[in-house]
């Protein structure tokens, strides 16, 4: 709470406050004051607020502070059975109330003005349905809802404009540049105006110029509009164009396609989208993966300084020479089964590269053949403009006589099957022969394999032991090198230590000399400031002086009316007609503290007739109202009752 206290002190001193509480006299503040200092703080978010709550209800006051702390989005603690608490402790001014909104308010004081601005133009008034069927009114609330999209959208861009950077002596610079080169077309104009006048009939060719210039305008558009409907034209013809395509290769797939040979390409592109999906994809999936996680794990890391990376280098360089010294073993230990393994492994490898390359070149050659075909449905198109003909392919010339050809020849063939009483032998032996066919391939490739995974293997083995003989000598001159690499790499780091230590020299020098333009920087603001003050008093000081010198030329002058314009005399004049006044005041205020008394009794005497003459009339009306129980006999000027 102290810190709370101190914060609402400290803020409230500072502009455009100014105040001066500590924070015995902060909380020594009564209810009225502090709901004052409130007030305060909201006026200045909001001017509208202006108010002394002096002059004002508490319930007016409760809920005006109520509405803008609800405009300002101001979220009192506790529930809603505290938010009666909260309505009666800003009702009376209590503390625990106040600090924590005053806290708040203070805290972001330029982002509520900005709030509060917004609701002025944003609030929107609720208008019943009722209402709203009149068409006026029906209209004004459209015409409102419009104002304030229209107010949002101009708020965006004024923001937006403010946070790009334009300065204002940039666009002044542009602004005098627009109007030098308006200036000069203005002279052009006129100049050419000029000399048009003096050539006949200039009126009607300057018309039939205009006519000219806005034909050509609309020539262009024209021409404009003109190209793009043939854009458009070309690609509508080219999407038929394709689509055409596409359904003639599925009519003619379809036409002229086996069962086996459908079976068979669905197999391909089953095996090949699975070994996509399987192998590929997945192994491309865990690497972006590997490369995500260590860029969040680089992230996450907090920065590194110059010592880190000296440590992480140093590290670098022992696991690297780890790396070589058991590469080294490696390669003078000569284990066979090790090699066998590595054997097999660089053949996994080879196959892997090799299955991963031959995908790859499957995948361009689709999209090779996607953008021949588009190829050539664009010179089919060309062709097509050209003559008007359809350009035939070689296997469309043929296609209706192999047709026929193959159907007589079938036709013959069951024909004869069921003469000799074999229907179906002829489908029978066509499918051994192609399973035959198949077995034998299958063979032929089993022992082709093996062989040339013997010829592989030897391969191998003697490019292994070619490899050894020609590393060593290469093996012997990487010591040496490696040993002149650690030499090398340590004087580096005490050059680099030695450059560092300059560094650090020369950035202490350039802050030390940043410090001191900053301070000179500052005095001369100061300077110019005191000089501009002192600029300001010289004219204020020749104005009184010129008003001085003016006062004594008219109060010299031998001119009444000059006299009468200086002020002295106007003063003077006014000091008589205010003493003037006061005389007669003053003998007005003596005639009546004279005729004070007897006037006093004469209204004493008047109102006591009065409460008389009241006192006769209702003693009358009580007469005509009673019975007569009695008579009333009047003698001198007396009243008597005789019963």
């Amino acid at each position: 709470m102290s810190d709370q206290i101190k914060f609402i002190v400290d803020n409230l001193n500072k502009e455009p406050f100014k105040k001066s509480y500590n924070l015995i006299t902060f909380d020594s503040l009564e209810p009225m004051q502090l709901l004052q200092v409130l007030n305060d703080v909201l006026a200045e978010i909001d001017p509208k607020q202006v108010v002394d709550i002096r002059e004002e209800m508490p319930e007016q006051t409760a809920k005006r502070m109520l509405s803008l702390l609800g405009i300002l989005k101001y979220k009192p603690p506790g529930n809603a059975t505290d938010m009666s608490t909260f309505r009666q402790g800003l009702v009376i001014g209590s503390k625990p109330v106040i600090y924590p909104v005053l806290h708040w308010l203070l805290q972001r004081t330029n982002e509520l003005k900005k709030r509060a601005y917004l609701a002025r133009f944003l609030i929107k008034l609720e208008v019943p349905s009722e209402f709203l069927q009149d068409e006026t009114v029906a209209d004004t609330n459209k015409q409102y809802e419009e104002l304030m999209e229209a107010f949002k959208t101009l708020h965006k861009e004024c923001e937006q404009l403010k946070t790009s950077g334009f300065s204002t002596a940039e666009i002044r610079r542009d602004i005098s540049a627009m109007e030098e080169e308006k200036d000069q077309l203005i002279k052009r104009v006129e100049r050419l105006k000029k000399r048009v006048e003096t050539v006949q009939n200039h009126q009607r060719m300057l018309k039939i110029a205009r006519q000219l210039r806005v034909e050509k305008e609309r020539e262009e558009f024209l021409a404009q509009q003109k190209q793009e409907q043939k854009n458009q034209l070309f690609h509508a013809v080219q999407r038929l164009q394709r689509v055409q395509n596409q359904l003639k290769s599925m009519r003619h797939a379809a036409a002229d396609a086996k069962p086996e040979s459908l079976m068979k390409r669905l197999e391909e592109e089953i095996k090949f989208n699975s070994y996509m999906v399987t192998e590929k994809f997945p192994k491309e999936l865990e690497n972006k993966k590997k490369e995500l996680h260590f860029l969040q794990k680089v992230v996450s890391e907090p920065a590194m300084g110059h010592s880190d990376l000296l440590e992480l280098e140093s590290k670098i360089n022992e696991i690297n020479t780890q790396i070589n010294q058991l590469i080294e073993k490696k390669m003078l230990r000569n284990e066979p089964i090790e090699g066998k393994l590595s054997l097999y492994r660089q053949q996994a490898s080879i196959i892997s590269r090799k299955k991963e390359a031959k995908a790859e070149e499957l995948q361009e050659t689709k999209e090779k053949l996607a953008s021949l075909e588009r190829e050539v449905s664009v010179k089919t198109n060309q062709a097509r403009e050209f003559d008007g003909t359809e350009v035939l392919k070689g296997d469309e010339r043929t296609e209706e006589l192999l047709k026929q050809r193959l159907e007589n020849i079938q036709h013959q063939l069951q024909t004869i099957e069921e003469k000799k009483g074999i229907s179906g032998y002829s489908y029978t032996q066509e499918e051994l022969e192609r399973v035959s066919a198949l077995k034998s391939e299958v063979d032929e490739m089993k022992g082709r394999t093996l062989d040339d995974m013997s010829e592989m293997v030897r391969k191998l083995n003697s490019l292994v032991s070619e490899k050894k003989s020609a590393l060593a000598p290469v093996i012997k001159e990487l010591r040496q090198l490696r040993q002149k690499c650690q030499e090398l790499t340590q004087e580096c780091d005490e050059k680099k230590s030695q450059y560092d230590s300059c560094a650090a020299g020369l950035e202490s020098n350039r802050s030390k000399l940043e410090q001191e333009v900053r301070g000179l920087r500052e005095e001369c603001l100061q300077e110019e400031s005191k000089y501009h003050y002192t600029n300001c008093m010289i004219k204020n000081l020749e104005v009184q002086l010129h008003r001085a010198i003016d006062e004594m030329k008219a109060y010299v002058s031998s001119d009444q009316q000059e006299k009468r314009k200086a002020i002295r005399e106007q003063y003077t004049k006014n000091i008589a007609e205010q003493e003037n006044l006061g005389k007669k005041l003053r003998e007005k205020q003596k005639a009546v503290r004279e005729s004070h008394g007897p006037n006093m009794k004469q209204v004493k005497m008047w109102r006591d007739f009065e409460q008389l003459m009241e006192c006769k009339k209702q003693c009358f009306l009580k007469q005509q109202n009673q019975t007569s129980i009695g008579q009333v006999i009047q003698e001198g000027g007396e009243d008597r009752l005789i019963l």
